[in-house]
């Protein structure tokens, strides 16, 4: 969505790709598989799911700004060469990195 019709550019100075318009459709996409499958296994109510998802998300993105932060810090274009072309280790695994703790705080105050 953010490369065909994202105008508006998220923060330019830290990743000048991103645009508002990804955000905004992954975090809907990102909300919308999240509380979809969080309900449909009666593991949390759906408003429950749709806070966790956007909890998530959220903290997805700031891991991929701050990894794309550090390597503008460093003058760096890939943050490793095992995978060329792809920014390296680093680009893969960034919004996991946040996401993932964020998530799982979540939903251990949700149980």
């Amino acid at each position: 969505v953010g490369r065909t019709w994202g105008k508006h550019r998220l923060c330019p100075s830290i990743s000048p790709g991103k645009t508002i318009e990804g955000l905004i459709a992954g975090l809907l996409a990102g909300i919308a598989v999240t509380a979809g499958l969080l309900h449909l296994w009666h593991a949390v109510s759906l408003l429950q799911g749709l806070l966790l998802a956007l909890l998530a998300v959220s903290a997805g993105v700031m891991g991929d700004l701050a990894e794309s932060a550090f390597k503008r810090m460093q003058g760096v274009k890939d943050s490793g060469t095992i995978l060329p072309g792809h920014g390296g280790i680093l680009d893969r695994i960034d919004a996991i990195m946040f996401a993932v703790p964020v998530a799982y705080l979540g939903w251990g105050y949700l149980r």
